[in-house]
């Protein structure tokens, strides 16, 4: 079964907790995200299961049921997830400016000497032949 992004269901923050043990260990079963959870915070097993079954019908995760136990796993990966509500919040609060978006980002936070430079990285890529060349030769010029 696959899901479209584009009807993405919006999870929640305890949705998206699950999401995340699921991107780290998928696929796993219940009592994998049982134990994983509980680890950050306490919980109980029926809860799990219960999130798990509302997340299917929401088409967020899908079950494997050919086994006892049923396995579960993320329906669109991190990567697409975190897009689409990136996307979503762009649009909702910063006109669907994505550049507004991320320097709001990182002026909330401190970035790391790694993160800055995978940012210039991105950057560059983002900037067209013309403008890559005038700003290699501005820095070349005494």
């Amino acid at each position: 079964m696959t899901k479209s992004s584009k009807s993405l269901p919006r999870p929640t923050e305890a949705e998206l907790e699950l999401l995340r043990i699921l991107w780290e260990k998928e696929p796993a079963t219940v009592r994998e995200i049982y134990d994983a959870l509980n680890l950050q915070r306490p919980s109980g097993y029926t809860t799990v299961l219960k999130m798990l079954q509302i997340m299917t019908v929401k088409g967020l995760v899908v079950r494997d049921e050919a086994n006892r136990a049923h396995v579960y796993r993320a329906a669109l990966s991190q990567d697409v997830t975190q897009s689409e509500i990136l996307k979503d919040l762009s649009v909702r609060l910063f006109s669907g400016s994505a550049a507004q978006l991320a320097l709001h980002a990182l002026a909330m936070e401190p970035a790391s000497a790694d993160e800055l430079d995978a940012i210039r990285v991105l950057i560059d890529s983002k900037r067209s032949p013309v403008e890559t060349n005038s700003a290699q030769k501005g820095k070349h010029q005494p």
